[in-house]
């Protein structure tokens, strides 16, 4: 009798939410199958080994970024902008991804390592493409990643000095590539 496929699907969130919250080490098989609420004999009818646990992990995050990156490719406000604003955004699916991917490159899984710099060169040149210069770009990556940083961490210093003004800081991104396109004139 074959196994429904929300077992897998279950497995795999189980999976996700222990490398986020705990880390990889604490993200055993054993572990997995217990958050997943199946055995273990269950976890390893859909996922053979911890490695293909990392593998499908992967996948599925990949099916956020595409989504992301394509969002990113035609948002109306342009790449930067949207790159910026989506950093604001903490605990969406592909946050969620975004972090099991970093947990488990930490953990040495260099198709993980790979798959978050091929994320970044997606959206370095879909930022590139939209303020046309390499500076620029690597300031907004910056910025980007800056607010992402700060949001995801506990505490509230963000929050209490810049709460509020995340449009401010997209009216800048607009002025910075008319200023860019200004130099190059």
């Amino acid at each position: 009798m074959a196994r429904p496929p929300a077992a897998r699907g279950k497995v795999l969130d189980a999976y996700i939410a222990l490398l986020c919250e705990e880390g990889e080490r604490a993200a055993t098989l054993d572990a997995t199958a217990a958050r997943a609420g199946v055995s273990k004999g269950g976890l390893l009818y859909h996922f053979a080994s911890k490695d293909a646990l990392a593998e499908a992990v992967i996948e599925e995050a990949e099916v956020h970024i595409a989504r992301d990156v394509e969002a990113m490719s035609s948002a109306e406000e342009g790449g930067a902008a949207y790159f910026i604003r989506t950093s604001a955004e903490v605990d969406t699916e592909l946050d969620r991804h975004l972090v099991a991917l970093h947990r488990l490159a930490q953990a040495g899984v260099v198709n993980a390592t790979e798959k978050i710099e091929s994320t970044n060169e997606r959206w370095y040149r879909s930022i590139l493409d939209d303020v046309g210069s390499k500076d620029l770009a690597h300031l907004v990556m910056l910025t980007g990643e800056g607010l992402y940083a700060e949001l995801s961490l506990p505490g509230t210093w963000y929050q209490r000095n810049f709460d509020g003004e995340l449009d401010r800081l997209l009216q800048l991104v607009s002025t910075i590539k008319k200023l860019g396109n200004l130099n190059e004139h």
